[in-house]
């Protein structure tokens, strides 16, 4: 799910950056978004409207919308399009207004 090769763009190679996505460990790179981390690993769900659990996904990628948010190392609402991935971080799907259950 990465661009690897383009005609006028070079995509150097970056560190490795290993996380935990809902109980499994999953990897980015240095410089990814969590959702951009998750996008390319082919998990398009990042968390479900609340009153109808419709899934929701990565949509603006500027922290406008809430399209995004996820529960990050125990924080809910965090928008995940703007946050850089670190080694480590636990996420996962936020659900009941960002209440883990």
């Amino acid at each position: 799910m990465r661009i690897e090769r383009h005609p006028i763009l070079d995509f150097p190679k970056k560190k490795k950056i290993f996380f935990m996505f809902e109980g499994n460990e999953v990897s980015g790179f240095e410089g990814d978004s969590i959702a951009s981390a998750l996008h390319a690993l082919g998990i398009k769900t990042l968390s479900y409207s609340i009153k109808s659990k419709r899934p929701r996904g990565f949509y603006c990628a500027i922290g406008n919308c809430a399209s995004c948010n996820m529960v990050v190392n125990g924080i809910a609402n965090v928008r995940t399009c703007i946050t850089p991935l670190e080694p480590n971080m636990v996420v996962e799907r936020q659900k009941n207004k960002g209440v883990l259950k």
